[in-house]
């Protein structure tokens, strides 16, 4: 992504306007996702609370999975990305033709495991559920089980374009998708009065739409990145190693990650009913808040990744630096606009007295310790992720993770008598925890050391 006028300015491979570019696509997309994540809900409880349940329920499951294969796209895009700042394209190209083989490969076993452990998901994992809620979960784990693949290759797709620093077209497939989804969902839910099928069916009709739409830009050879034509269907190792040298790390973290929210989460049934309102409702507001910071951090790993390919550690140190400025911008003018509009906001749940209670409080610390702390604990180890750091940053969070946030949740929360409350401190204990050793991390430049050779 090097343009002329970065030539000019000290030969930085990226110019500003590259960066707004790269930027301002990955805001729109995720305040997209999120957006629309909370319409679908809405639209999910026009059928019933057994419905609502249902699709909690096994989304819990595919939210694990989906981190699963973001985090092996993320070891294709910083492999990728490493080539490009080498100025080896057609290696770069090839590592992109592995991910989508691997991914596919993958995905499908994933999938064939899923149906064959779908009573052991339902009877066991799910625990002692009501029958109406189990025939729902039933019926949407069937449908949405087949889009793993579809969803998957998506996330591979989107990954080989925002490695060559085109977030753009990933936005394009994302609203694709989106749009397809609701349609789907106003056309099956409240025009043909379908049960939870008819948000079942969406999903997989749009996760098939992006798929094919993100695969067939991609092998267009006029990106520096591209699929091979013909289609490579054969594993290349040496290649794939190094994606699963960075994606395997990643998707372990990502996975105790999710986990560890689901322990807590039944730590917070404890608590009581107006406790689980003010914790959901919290959960939802509190992505709004972080949503800059969650949107930069595919930013620094493409910036940084080419940065580490090209053999520019000075250059690493100089967008990170650039670009923790912007996100901590951003993340100030998003929890003091959240802050602002609480009020309003939290009026639309029609909540209860105590759980409103609850929420502001919460609302109102998540937001200063977002503003402080986030960057630290969830941005700059993106940096250590695009110089192949992978180890040192999945065994510092589900470290701190279970001492702090799952350890801490119990101790706040049920000793000291601070209920949900508490548990969102212990949240915060855990960021700190894990800003203070990647600050040091990355200022001792050990993760220097751990590029490879590309």
């Amino acid at each position: 992504m090097k343009t002329q006028s970065t030539q000019k300015q000290g030969n930085y491979l990226f110019s500003n306007q590259d960066l707004k570019r790269l930027i301002l696509p990955l805001l729109v997309e995720q305040l997209l996702a999120i957006t629309v994540g909370m319409a679908d809900s809405i639209m999910v409880s026009s059928v019933g609370e057994a419905a609502v349940s249902g699709v909690s329920l096994v989304d819990t499951i595919f939210v694990l999975l989906i981190n699963i294969f973001t985090a092996l796209a993320t070891g294709g895009a910083v492999v990728c990305g490493q080539y490009l700042g080498k100025k080896r394209p057609e290696q770069a190209c090839k590592a992109a033709d592995q991910l989508v083989l691997a991914t596919f490969g993958l995905s499908v076993v994933v999938m064939i495991l899923m149906y064959l452990l779908r009573t052991f998901i339902l009877n066991v994992v799910f625990g002692h559920i009501e029958q109406d809620v189990w025939n729902n979960c039933n019926t949407y784990f069937l449908i949405v089980s087949a889009s793993i693949p579809f969803i998957s290759l998506y996330n591979a797709g989107a990954a080989i374009f925002r490695a060559q620093g085109d977030s753009k077209t990933p936005m394009k497939m994302s609203l694709l998708m989106n749009v397809i989804n609701i349609i789907g969902n106003g056309i099956l839910l409240y025009g043909l009065h379908f049960g939870v099928e008819g948000a079942a069916i969406p999903t997989l009709i749009s996760r098939i739409f992006a798929a094919v739409a993100i695969l067939i830009r991609a092998r267009g050879t006029d990106h520096v990145l591209h699929l091979s034509r013909p289609m490579v269907w054969k594993l290349h190792w040496p290649t794939l190693k190094k994606i699963l040298g960075i994606g395997v790390p990643n998707g372990l973290e990502n996975s105790m990650f999710q986990l560890g929210k689901i322990l807590v989460l039944s730590l917070v049934t404890q608590f009581g009913t107006a406790a689980i309102a003010a914790n959901a409702v919290s959960n939802t507001i509190a992505v709004f808040q972080t949503l800059p910071g969650t949107a930069m951090g595919n930013a620094i790993l493409t910036v940084c990744a080419q940065c580490v390919g090209a053999n520019e550690f000075q250059q690493v140190r100089y967008y990170t630096k650039k670009l923790m400025k912007i996100i901590y911008a951003g993340l100030v003018v998003s929890c003091i606009a959240v802050i602002l509009l609480m009020p309003l906001v939290l009026d639309i749940y029609s909540l209860s007295e105590e759980a409103t209670k609850m929420a502001k409080q919460i609302l109102a610390y998540h937001g200063i310790c977002t503003m402080l702390i986030w960057p630290l604990s969830f941005s700059l180890p993106n940096t250590l992720r695009a110089s192949n750091d992978v180890t040192f940053c999945m065994v510092l969070s589900i470290f701190s993770m279970w001492v702090f946030r799952i350890g801490f949740s119990y101790v706040l929360g049920l000793v000291f008598h601070l209920g949900v409350f508490g548990v969102w401190v212990a949240m915060t204990i855990d960021w700190a925890v894990r800003a203070v050793c990647f600050l040091i991390r990355y200022l001792r430049g050990k993760w220097q050391k751990k590029a490879f050779a590309v």
